[in-house]
């Protein structure tokens, strides 16, 4: 429990590092814009994992049961990451700066941790320590609140100042609205699959570590 503990809390410093540094060094350069740079996607479910990491790891410290609550949002935030690693890596990784950036390039450490790493981690622990508490598939509609809340939010804030976080939810793409709501129709879905995915990876390792049990218990 304490090595669990302590990788999750190191995760959390490194997830809260990684967003310092890039507000640090964009600082240095005279290009941090607060109101764009906290609406990314990323950046608020980056935010979301290292909180949860941090009370999951208070959690594992103290030897304490998670609730059912938390292993909801734990569910939850190793979705997003996971679903944001993949999406970055497939659709955003090399796009050209934005002009107001002209060459400014994003620390790389940084970037990587955010984009990778953090995925990596979150599945691994999630792996490790699902078996704690049993959610029903139902539960993986829960992972659409945040996501959806954020859309409106980003949407309204689009058409009001003109500024997109991502390229895939401007209506004013060549695609149109059309392509826009495809975008994210697949992403949401995208969602709920890896959501489902984990739920059935934690159900395997509540089977997995129960057999044992139920094997001594047998003897």
């Amino acid at each position: 429990m304490k090595s669990i503990a302590a990788i999750r809390l190191v995760t959390a410093f490194a997830i809260l590092a990684s967003i310092t540094w890039q507000i640090t060094d964009r600082l240095v350069h005279n290009l941090f814009r607060p109101a764009e740079y906290f609406s990314y996607f990323t950046i608020q479910t980056s935010l979301i994992a290292a909180v949860t990491l941090a009370v999951a790891g208070w959690f594992a410290w103290q030897g304490r049961v998670e609730t059912h609550t938390l292993n909801l949002v734990r569910l939850s935030s190793v979705a997003f990451t996971v679903v944001v690693t993949l999406v970055y890596n497939m659709l955003l990784r090399g796009l050209p700066n934005a002009p107001e950036d002209g060459n400014y390039d994003w620390p790389v450490m940084p970037n990587e941790i955010l984009h990778v790493w953090a995925a990596i981690i979150l599945l691994i622990d999630w792996m490790l320590s699902a078996r704690r508490v049993n959610l029903r598939l139902r539960s993986i509609f829960w992972v659409l609140l945040f996501p959806l809340a954020w859309l409106g939010y980003s949407i309204v804030r689009g058409l009001i100042v003109n500024w997109w976080p991502y390229w895939f939810i401007n209506p004013n793409e060549k695609a149109g609205v059309p392509g826009m709501l495809e975008y994210i129709f697949g992403i949401m879905v995208f969602l709920l699959v890896v959501a489902s995915a984990l739920i059935g990876l934690q159900r395997l390792t509540v089977r997995v570590f129960r057999s044992p049990k139920k094997a001594r218990n047998n003897r």
